[in-house]
């Protein structure tokens, strides 16, 4: 009965999505990210389907292709998010656009995102997590070449909205061969706090 009575409080919760704000750090990098659901402003929109947000990236020249004469400016992206849980399972799948760069680089990637929540860990969920995001060049503005971004990651929900996150990120912004060529902006490893409300 109990285990009925937690069942049906979980999937309630579950129906009210929350904004999460998420901060990924390693020894040299800062990420800071907030997406917003948009379902909690808008009764045409269902709640947990349609997110906006935003992140900053601070990388470190350690962490990137970078030579030691170029500078490394900071990434931003704006972003726009629709996602629907599959049913009967516990995997979200979502489509995603972004507005994105750094100095001198903008691209407007389109991507695609999941979520998976492991079948253990009653007492504290794990999620798998997985994006990828693409610009060729014909959406690729200034000095961009093209764009490509991917990520994975898991997160540990240790306290009620609150999780732990380990992931690792590969973000190449690579700029026409007169301004550089190619570069991976960021390629590591780091964890983080995410917390929901």
């Amino acid at each position: 009965m109990l285990k009925k009575i937690g069942l049906l409080a979980l999937c309630a919760a579950s129906a009210f999505a929350m904004h999460t704000v998420e901060l990924n750090i390693n020894d040299k990098d800062l990420e800071f990210g907030v997406k917003i659901d948009m379902g909690q402003f808008n009764e045409a929109a269902d709640p947990d389907t349609v997110f906006v947000g935003a992140k900053l990236l601070h990388g470190s020249k350690e962490n990137s292709d970078a030579s030691s004469n170029r500078s490394l400016n900071d990434y931003y992206e704006f972003n726009f998010l629709m996602q629907r849980k599959v049913k009967a399972t516990d995997l979200v799948i979502g489509l995603g656009v972004k507005l994105n760069g750094t100095k001198n680089y903008n691209s407007f990637p389109l991507g695609a995102e999941a979520s998976y929540k492991l079948p253990f860990g009653e007492k504290m969920p794990l999620f798998l997590n997985g994006s990828i995001y693409y610009s060729p060049e014909v959406l690729s503005m200034q000095d961009a070449k093209n764009f490509l971004e991917y990520r994975v990651g898991l997160d540990l929900e240790v306290i009620k909205n609150g999780s732990v996150t380990l992931g690792y990120r590969t973000i190449d912004t690579n700029y026409v061969k007169e301004k550089g060529g190619d570069l991976n902006y960021n390629k590591s490893v780091h964890m983080g706090f995410k917390f929901a409300f």
